[in-house]
């Protein structure tokens, strides 16, 4: 079967996501070759993977408002290249200190690369395959999980710790031409071009943009509170040995690529009711998996099903910031994803504080369900609150288009219900409609 040219984009830029993940999460898997290369306690080398999330933190908002001028290629080339300079240098770096500071810098271009990459995948595709489009680009996250980070691993306890750096820096050049040479100009800030800071910075007055960042770092935590622990959980409860566990996390690889690919199909037709699903999915598999953790068939089925609970509100959650943040998405499109490493600090340090309470290596999924449904009720107060703040989506419009749209969509055949909202973006290929009636949908 043939491959367009937006699949071949949708590709590339689901690479740079498949290196991303397998820098960040490989070394996880390394920790103990880092403490003793440099000498350090294996929690001392912990400090890595922190340094790693603040750097995406900061990075995140940061670069986005910093390259709001650019064209949306020209940004995503630049962040490519720099994750692969990030990563080679993590490789050379010869002091444990100086790799700490490196790998806060490899952090930051991270959430803006998944930002502006989600909003260039769904101006790839029409307005009813988006959902689809930016799943494609999360698949390369999930997917490292499968292959790249078990294959790395592997790599880095054979050949060396800096070998896996090197080769992930490579992916990143590989990606960057890609970039170069498969994504189009139509995947350009046509959606927000010339609207500044201002703009984006407007697009947080919405309190639902805040509500989904609150549903990402809070709700987004539950996964990462039991797989920050997912080692010793398998090893010491389970009775699995450490050389099993590289299938067991193709395992959960496994459960989260399915589990994206899922919620990106149940989000076409309702986001709110798929991140609904996935987080009262999530509350019911962990408090399983806290019991389940001591049979070694029941672990290694539920290590497949959480996952993929907990992928399931990937796509959807990352659909909704974009549409809320109309006309301006750059900035809350990558803050979803400096607010998905909020929730893996927020998730293991809260998991830790129970093992270390003694309350056993199964207490994080005790953790994870009381987060996932803290989640759940973000996502329904947002409901709650439901399309009476989406009017404030047209602070980004002047007003000769308000007037124009007004029109538009007073001519035509609306819900009654409540008021039809003029919200259409620029760039979006869906007629005022066909945006009001996805809104009232959404919403």
């Amino acid at each position: 079967m043939a491959i367009d040219r937006a699949q071949r984009a949708l590709l590339a830029l689901s690479l740079g996501a498949f290196g991303i993940a397998t820098g960040e999460f490989v070394t996880l898997g390394l920790l103990p070759n880092v403490a003793g290369s440099f000498d350090v306690t294996i929690p001392q080398a912990g400090h890595l993977i922190s340094a790693y999330a603040l750097g995406v933190v900061v990075g995140g908002p940061l670069f986005t408002l910093l390259a709001l001028r650019w064209s949306r290629k020209r940004f995503l080339l630049m962040l490519a290249l720099a994750l692969a300079a990030g990563n080679v240098a993590s490789g050379a770096i010869g002091s444990f200190e100086g790799l700490l500071v490196v790998r806060f810098l490899a952090g930051l271009p991270h959430a803006a690369y998944f930002g502006a990459a989600a909003v260039a995948a769904g101006n790839l595709v029409e307005a009813g395959r988006r959902n689809t489009a930016m799943a494609v680009v999360l698949t390369g996250f999930t997917l490292a999980n499968v292959v790249g980070v078990p294959l790395t691993t592997l790599i880095g306890q054979q050949a060396g710790w800096r070998m896996v750096f090197m080769l992930v820096g490579v992916i990143e050049l590989i990606a960057a031409l890609g970039i170069l040479v498969l994504v189009p100009y139509q995947a350009e800030n046509t959606d927000g071009a010339g609207r500044g800071v201002a703009a984006e910075l407007r697009a947080f007055r919405n309190v639902q943009v805040w509500l989904a960042l609150g549903i990402a770092a809070i709700g987004g935590g539950a996964m990462f509170s039991t797989f920050s622990y997912i080692t010793p959980m398998m090893t010491r409860l389970a009775g699995y040995s450490e050389s099993a566990m590289t299938p067991l996390l193709v395992l959960l690889g496994i459960g989260m690529t399915v589990g994206n690919t899922v919620g990106a199909r149940m989000s076409n037709s309702g986001l709110m009711r798929t991140i609904y699903v996935s987080l009262g999915a999530q509350v019911v598999m962990a408090v399983v998996f806290f019991f389940t953790v001591h049979d070694k068939i029941a672990a290694a089925v539920t290590i497949v099903l959480f996952p993929f609970t907990t992928s399931l509100m990937l796509p959807p959650l990352q659909s909704r910031i974009i549409a809320l943040a109309g006309g301006a998405p750059n900035l809350a499109s990558a803050s979803i994803h400096s607010a998905f490493n909020v929730a893996n600090s927020l998730g293991a340090w809260l998991g830790g504080l129970t093992i270390a309470a003694g309350l056993g290596y199964g207490s994080p999924n005790l953790v994870s369900a009381g987060l996932a449904l803290l989640g759940l009720m973000f996502a329904l107060v947002s409901m709650g609150l439901g399309p009476r703040v989406a009017p404030r989506r047209l602070d980004f419009f002047t007003d000769e288009e308000k007037m124009q749209l007004r029109e538009l969509t007073a001519s035509a055949s609306l819900p009654r219900l409540i008021p039809p909202l003029p919200v259409w973006p620029a760039g979006v290929n869906e007629t005022p409609v066909e945006f009001d009636l996805r809104v009232f949908r959404e919403m």
